[in-house]
């Protein structure tokens, strides 16, 4: 086993601190990365801070994860030292289960999270990207495009795939409407990719304040939730909605900007349910769903996709040490768009 530095939540009321401990020896199948840059999600928040009620610790959070390779398994034959590497949001899953799918793996049994979780041996506890180094099995790590900024490709790991999935699963392209809820870490990455695959893009945020941002970043259209006029404008407006929203809010007004036949998917996870009212749903016979992350194959598409049209996340680097008060910033949306701790300042 070899020693890493890192920062972890050691209790749900504390902040962040340093932190010491021992990564696991690596197998044949495994790669070792050293860490460049992390990224921050907000359900690292959620959980460093026991919000979802599932929380071990001590807690390594991050699992919007670049490096470079430092070290390869006798097995191993998709990476070699000194390639640049991924990990997002999980390090296995169950190889062997009946139900076993490499497209749909993520919502099978037996998938074992980058952090907050165990190894596949059930008691080594997994420790994420808050920290200098990983070792991960080659087969959930992704390969990174030369062509993108390494830092600001680090939450494409998380935020990218969350909003790519459910735009390629409910066909999002030219001659579609598409609303993204929220111009966030994740929001803003629907804008982004929407864009690049051709659909017509509104973004749906509470002002106006991030409407230059989200103009240039691809949309066509922006409105303001906070003005009631929005909702009799746009009703049956969309072929499909994405809310990025992290906190509790009635989607009943959101469902009825929807066309006859069309859904709104939920990607943002509040601490709380949102109300939902029948006739949101049968007036339109709209659908209500949700979508979380993507398989590592379709992980590695989107990357190859945002590679081809130069899709990177917008972010504002920072220090380990300013972990704690990114938090914080996070929280009151105070960030364009997406922290991403810098390593090498660990």
């Amino acid at each position: 086993m070899a020693f890493a530095k890192g920062y972890a939540a050691t209790d749900a009321s504390k902040p962040l601190e340093p932190f010491t401990f021992e990564r696991r020896a690596p197998n044949e199948d495994d790669i070792v990365i050293d860490i460049k840059y992390s990224g921050i999600c907000h359900s690292d928040i959620h959980q460093a801070r026991n919000e979802w009620g599932n929380s071990r610790y001590p807690m390594v959070p991050g699992h919007e994860i670049v490096g470079i390779v430092s070290a390869v398994g006798s097995g191993v034959t998709k990476f070699k030292v000194g390639d640049k590497a991924g990990v997002g949001c999980f390090v296995n899953s169950c190889t062997t289960c009946a139900t076993r799918d490499l497209d749909l793996e993520h919502y099978m049994p037996g998938l074992v999270q980058t952090y907050n979780d165990v190894e596949a041996d059930g008691t080594t506890p997994t420790y994420g990207g808050y920290s200098d180094s990983i070792v991960v099995k080659e087969g959930y790590a992704l390969s990174i495009p030369d062509t993108l900024d390494f830092a600001a490709t680090a939450p494409l790991l998380c935020a990218g795939i969350t909003l790519y999935s459910p735009l390629m699963h409910w066909k999002a392209g030219p001659g579609k409407k598409v609303a993204i809820v929220g111009m966030g870490g994740l929001g803003h990455m629907g804008v982004k990719i929407g864009a690049a695959l051709g659909a017509e893009i509104t973004v749906l945020s509470q002002s106006l304040s991030k409407k230059e941002d989200g103009l240039k970043l691809g949309a066509t259209h922006y409105y303001a939730t906070n003005d009631p006029k929005t909702f009799e404008t746009l009703a049956g407006t969309f072929d499909l909605i994405i809310s990025t929203v992290g906190v509790t809010m009635d989607l009943n007004p959101y469902l009825s900007l929807l066309k006859l036949d069309s859904s709104m998917v939920v990607v943002g996870v509040p601490e709380k349910p949102s109300p939902i009212h029948a006739f949101s749903l049968i007036a339109g016979r709209r659908s209500l769903s949700g979508s979380m992350i993507g398989s590592i194959k379709e992980t590695q598409e989107m990357l190859d996709f945002c590679g081809k049209h130069g899709i990177v996340s917008e972010i504002e680097l920072i220090r380990m040490d300013q972990v704690n008060e990114a938090y914080e910033r996070v929280l009151k949306s105070d960030v364009r768009y997406r922290f991403v701790i810098d390593a090498a300042t660990i």
